[in-house]
């Protein structure tokens, strides 16, 4: 098979998929237009703010976008082609994007709370602490993680770091114009994009150099900011003109593959046993993580895009089609691996994000631009929107804390110190993570992150199959992909546990464990809530 081949099929599929069981979910899920949403009845002008369909959808994709889709469909061509994007089409339609419409709807049905407080409703109290318990602890490592990343990659690529600073500037630029001089959405978008393109266009003249541990320092103090400052201003603007930057990677990459038409190289399938990452089951499906589901998308539907949804009938675009775009992103991706020549990809496999730069940057010279150009925007995309997940980490292990603290049935004013001062909540998460990144023990949970990622979207599918279960409604389209997930995860943990057990990684191994018996502890307690209710 050709990529052009692959990727007709998969912009087909998606295309067929969204017109008809997106429009399935929405009619299962019963959406109305009517019903007014928390961004007009809870608006509080700071988390609770109604955003336009394209400014929602733009913050949203390049929130659960990151580096994530390009990553994992890279490291797990490992296993061979064919499997992988197999997956991506399966696990994006049945299960990936399933998965984000429903939290997002489930989330907007509860006042615009988090997957958690859907829990403490549906399944019980122990289970919604012990949820935001490891959701906090999960976005922490991850926020850790990803300052990491993106500190590297801004001393070893500059002119992404100086494009980057700019981008900050121009969001709250157009933040202003659009919600404080009520300026047209269409011309704030062609001033912001026009401020865009120059600040890429500053970003290669002058490069910012500056040592790691400054770069570390600067986007522990940027994240704080943008975690507490009103959405409007940053990251509801920030989001939605980068995410004009993955737009254009994705049509520039898909340009390439109608223009170039490479040659897929690598073997359909290799082994079920590959020596870098284990056997194909489970591994495979918690390797391809962000590009057919990610319980990460959870967290960002209930903690950001709910809260800002304009109405209901968006929610199908915004919820089911932001998770296909995000799926063809990963079959663009695989494409770029699957082009090298074995010996090639074994070369590079250490660097997926150098095999997604070099394959944009050789197809976009069919496109009559230079390879090193090509390349380099390849790597200031990916980089924009590691920064992106960065930031929208943040403000969710924010709201995590809040609502564990939070009690019910107390007015805001007299609520825990901890429920209601953001400054304070952030500034312990913002310190937590500063003092994995300084310890250097960050990257060290890195491979645990797959498996913790998965575990998420398995137990929002468990808090939306019980709350549709109580309400009477048929949820079998998320009770089976809830099914597939615990049994990929679980499976996931336990040769997780085995492994770093056999060789001496305690921590990990420990941490593997405890992730294990929560997802069971909340099966069994939801099983519990559901024979009540019945």
């Amino acid at each position: 098979m050709s990529s052009l081949t692959l990727i007709l099929l998969a912009i087909g599929i998606f295309s067929i998929a969204y017109i008809f069981y997106g429009r399935y979910i929405a009619k299962k899920l019963e959406i109305d237009p009517a019903q007014k949403t928390p961004a007009h009845t809870m608006y509080d002008g700071i988390d609770y703010v109604p955003a336009r369909a394209p400014v929602l959808l733009g913050h949203h994709f390049a929130s659960i976008a990151g580096a994530a889709p390009i990553i994992g469909p890279i490291v797990a061509a490992a296993f061979g082609w064919i499997p992988v994007a197999l997956w991506i089409f399966f696990g994006g339609i049945f299960i990936g994007a399933v998965h984000d419409f429903s939290s997002l709807i489930a989330s907007v049905r509860h006042q615009g709370r988090s997957i958690g407080e859907v829990i403490e409703d549906e399944i019980g109290t122990t289970g919604k602490l012990f949820f935001l318990i490891f959701s906090w602890t999960t976005l922490i490592l991850v926020v850790a993680v990803f300052i990491i990343v993106v500190g590297k990659t801004f001393e070893e690529t500059p002119q992404a770091a100086s494009a980057s600073v700019l981008f900050i500037f121009v969001a709250v630029i157009f933040g202003l114009l659009l919600y404080k001089f009520n300026m047209s959405l269409a011309m704030s978008t062609i001033i912001g994009l026009v401020l865009l393109i120059l600040s890429l266009i500053a970003g290669y003249m002058f490069p910012l150099v500056l040592p790691l541990w400054a770069w570390y320092v600067i986007l522990i103090l940027y994240i704080f900011v943008a975690s507490v400052a009103p959405v409007w201003i940053l990251l509801q603007p920030r989001d939605y003109l980068n995410s004009f930057i993955l737009y254009a990677l994705m049509l520039l990459g898909l340009a390439g593959v109608f223009r170039a038409n490479p040659s897929i190289q690598l073997p359909s399938f290799t082994a079920f046993h590959v020596e870098s990452l284990g056997y194909l089951f489970p591994i495979l499906f918690v390797t391809v993580a962000c590009g057919a589901i990610s319980g990460f998308h959870s967290l960002v539907a209930s903690g950001t895009t709910a809260k800002q949804l304009n109405s209901e009938k968006d929610g199908q675009v915004v919820g089911y089609g932001a998770m296909l775009i995000e799926s063809l992103l990963a079959v663009i991706s695989l494409i770029t691996a699957a082009m090298l020549l074995s010996n090639e990809y074994s070369a590079m496999k250490g660097n997926p994000i150098a095999i997604f730069a070099h394959g944009l940057g050789t197809m976009m010279t069919r496109l009559g631009i230079d390879y090193n150009t090509g390349k380099t925007f390849a790597s200031l995309a990916v980089s924009a929107f590691a920064l992106t997940s960065l930031d929208t980490a943040t403000r969710l292990a924010r709201f995590a804390m809040q609502e564990f603290f939070t009690k019910k049935r107390i007015p805001h004013d007299i609520q825990p110190f901890m429920a209601k001062n953001r400054y304070a909540v952030t500034l312990i998460g913002v310190a937590c993570a500063a003092m994995l990144v300084f310890s250097g023990q960050g990257l060290k949970l890195w491979p645990i992150f797959g498996s913790a990622n998965q575990l998420l979207a398995a137990l929002a599918l468990l808090s939306v199959t019980v709350w549709l279960s109580r309400k009477g409604k048929t949820a079998f389209f998320v009770k089976i992909p809830m099914v597939i997930m615990f049994a990929i995860t679980l499976s996931a943990l336990a040769v997780m546990v085995y492994h770093n057990s056999i060789n001496n990684n305690y921590v990990l191994a420990t941490i593997a464990l405890a992730l294990f018996v929560l997802a069971v502890f909340l099966a069994i307690e939801a099983k519990r809530r559901l024979r009540q209710s019945r």
